[in-house]
């Protein structure tokens, strides 16, 4: 009998192949495996005590990461891991710019993804020690570098370039950081004029390499 306090579900394309690989993990796994489009981010199952999120990186651009990374931010039962990537390279790249528990290259065995799961099942992470030595080292120089000036960018610019890295829209920045609408795209304006870049994605890009990972959405607070 399936554990139903439990649920995994595969961002990715819904093909005869995601199928075969979705009842191979509920049969190993005895859980729940559901498939959803990299769009149906409001599809998100919110009856389960513990969801599991397994992003397709074949399947999905850095928008639509941001995007789930951005929903899952307001779940506190949901974590998010990544699989098909192509190696450590990219896996560095995906854990600089988004906050994911669990790593899966193309090349790993059925067996080994269950063994990684069941890990991350159980509140720990899975990645290699080459990897997560890697990323010590890249938060380590961005800790050295957190306090010196970025490009001339102000304070409120860096808290607005962090908040784009985490996926908010204008209007969620404008919410989260007292301002109006207008305001933040002024800011943005100014943004892409120091850094030299002419969009988000590409802003985003520029801070992951330059600033680190972008912290966690904060939570607005409800004023009764």
């Amino acid at each position: 009998m399936e554990n139903n306090n439990r649920l995994i579900q595969l961002v990715t394309e819904n093909t005869p192949q995601s199928q075969l690989f979705a009842d191979y993990l509920r049969q190993q796994l005895d859980c729940q495996v559901a498939i959803l489009s990299p769009s149906n981010t409001r599809k998100l199952k919110a009856d389960n005590e513990e969801i599991l999120i397994l992003l397709d990186a074949d399947h999905m651009d850095d928008a639509a990461m941001q995007a789930w990374q951005s929903h899952v931010a307001e779940r506190p039962e949901a974590s998010l891991a990544s699989f098909n990537l192509r190696d450590e390279d990219h896996a560095v790249e995906i854990l600089s710019c988004m906050h994911v528990r669990g790593i899966f290259y193309r090349d790993d065995s059925l067996p080994l993804i269950c063994k990684g799961l069941r890990t991350l099942q159980e509140g720990q992470l899975w990645m290699s020690r080459s990897l997560m030595g890697r990323m010590l080292e890249f938060y380590r120089r961005h800790q050295i570098n957190a306090y010196r000036p970025a490009c001339g960018l102000t304070q409120r610019e860096l808290e607005i370039i962090g908040l784009l890295g985490s996926g908010a829209s204008n209007m969620e920045i404008a919410d989260r950081l007292f301002v109006s609408e207008h305001t933040v795209k002024s800011h943005l304006y100014n943004i892409f004029k120091k850094i030299d870049v002419h969009n988000r994605l590409q802003a985003v890009n520029w801070a992951r390499h330059n600033l680190g990972a972008p912290p966690p959405v904060p939570q607005k607070s409800h004023h009764g």
